[in-house]
């Protein structure tokens, strides 16, 4: 009995420890750096399409046909149906949060639109952390399957 009291307690301060993480983990100093979007850190939890990213933290842009407001519309309406909440906007920038069910752990998204190319950079980050177990590697997968969905339909 002793020893399942210990393991519990043990639990317990274990989830207290992420849950004050998450409380207390600070916004990202996001947004552009000379018109482009920052590079990952060394850490594994962060995934970018700008050049110049190490090959781990590599991810293709988004790629779309059409007019760049409607890829841009459509982009935010797939973040929102994903979870995602826009954070900040600018006309050619976007920076979106998402949280985790559990630890209400807080990972940001920040997106580049570049008409002329027709691209969207993308760069997606946790707060905290150093693995993120490739959550937001899956997560840059899953938008783009659903936004190269969304933009077929249109």
């Amino acid at each position: 009995m002793k020893t399942f009291l210990v393991l519990v307690f043990a639990a317990l301060a274990v989830c207290l420890f992420f849950i004050y993480l998450s409380i207390t983990a600070k916004a990202p100093n996001a947004g552009l750096v000379d018109g482009r979007l920052k590079p990952c850190p060394d850490t594994p939890n962060c995934v970018s399409s700008e050049s110049g990213t190490a090959d781990s933290h590599r991810v293709d842009p988004l790629s779309f046909g059409g007019p760049p407001e409607q890829a841009w519309n459509e982009l935010k309406k797939t973040l929102a149906a994903m979870g995602g909440v826009i954070v900040a906007e600018q006309a050619d920038y976007l920076h979106v949060a998402f949280t985790s069910r559990i630890f209400r752990f807080v990972d940001d998204m920040e997106f580049r639109l570049v008409s002329s190319e027709p691209l969207i950079h993308l760069r997606s980050a946790s707060r905290v952390g150093h693995s993120d177990l490739g959550v937001n590697r899956k997560r840059v997968d899953r938008l783009r399957e659903k936004f190269a969905e969304a933009m077929l339909k249109n």
